[in-house]
């Protein structure tokens, strides 16, 4: 029997997992520690780990777990920018879950939307004090304006239709452009000037690359029109926060949801309420009354938790019953030099 360490676990993974294991058999261990250099050692003897994106897989930490005998890390999630992509090559097998539930980020996106326009929040605090002054919830029709998305991958995509049925004209930017799909659905596709200075809402629907990393800086920000909507539900790193909270306090933008923080790790997913907040930026952006911040929760339901579970251990399996790994990854994938288009895996 094979068995699987789990890293950084809490209480859902563990439902949703054990659900999924029951016709797999995997032995299962769960620890709530997240993966890095100090727990690492944990996985001597176990076959493979399965970790989440804030577990560290830098190049000490991937030396460690080869050095331990793991042969496959399966990723419970679609991004892997914390994964050291050249170190573990030719070591360790690396899977991930490219797809669990676009219209659980999708949704998650339309309802930053509309609870930044419409002042939900606010209206929900105000009424428990039995506050029922309308003075400061002003929102805007969002039918007839114009929405700008970065990205059209599945996610992009669901949103686009979402952000068509309230009536509003779509625009979008992606290095591959769905020129089928956009005729198909009434999305214009344009330059990201155009989309920046037409948009009175945009959202972020892109990987953390080198290329992307801080896309929205001040510059960026400088080609918005004045009291944009900036959503963003895909990674923290697409964001200079510091350039973020000084359009904010210019007012250049006018709201802005944010699901992903770049320095989230120490944070998201934990309870720290009884603390003292050290994250200084963090603390700047929660004082804004026009910014709304959610943990990393957009794909946070019961579907895309049973999809999670069911892709992470199919993948699991493909790997030791000698199958391709569709779902691996490798810094030669976007290359022709990978050879998992011929092999089916990796290496």
């Amino acid at each position: 029997m094979k068995k699987i360490m789990f890293f950084d676990t809490k209480p859902y993974d563990r439902e949703f997992f054990n659900i999924a294991n029951e016709k797999h058999g995997y032995k299962i261990k769960y620890i709530n520690n997240r993966l890095s250099e100090d727990t690492a050692p944990l996985a001597i003897g176990y076959d493979a780990v399965c970790a989440f994106v804030n577990d560290d897989i830098s190049s000490a930490v991937v030396d460690l777990l080869y050095e331990n005998g793991i042969q496959l890390i399966a990723l419970r999630s679609a991004g892997y920018n914390n994964v050291d992509l050249k170190a573990v090559y030719k070591k360790i097998h690396v899977v991930r879950v490219p797809a669990y539930s676009p219209y659980a980020v999708a949704e998650h996106a339309m309802a930053l939307i509309l609870s930044l326009n419409r002042k939900i929040h606010k209206a929900y605090n105000r009424t428990r004090d039995s506050n029922f002054a309308l003075g400061g919830l002003l929102g805007f029709d969002l039918h007839g304006k114009t929405a700008g998305i970065i990205g059209t991958g599945r996610i992009g995509q669901i949103l686009a239709g979402i952000l068509r049925g309230f009536g509003m004209r779509v625009l979008a930017f992606d290095r591959f452009p769905k020129k089928e799909w956009a005729a198909e659905t009434g999305v214009e596709y344009t330059e990201l000037n155009e989309l920046y200075q037409q948009s009175a809402i945009i959202s972020l629907h892109c990987p953390l690359t080198p290329e992307t990393e801080h896309m929205v800086n001040a510059e960026s920000l400088a080609q918005m029109k004045d009291g944009v909507m900036l959503i963003n539900t895909s990674r923290g790193g697409l964001i200079q926060t510091q350039d973020l909270i000084d359009a904010l306090k210019r007012k250049k933008i006018g709201s802005a949801g944010l699901d992903v923080y770049e320095e989230e790790d120490e944070y998201f997913f934990e309870d720290r309420s009884d603390e003292v907040m050290t994250d200084d930026v963090l603390a700047r952006l929660l004082t804004f009354p026009n910014v709304l911040v959610t943990a990393h929760q957009a794909f946070f339901t019961k579907e895309a938790l049973a999809n999670i579970a069911e892709t992470t251990l199919g993948n699991i399996n493909a790997y030791f019953d000698e199958k391709n790994l569709d779902n691996e990854i490798c810094y030669r994938c976007s290359t022709d030099s990978c050879p998992r288009k011929t092999t089916g895996r990796c290496f």
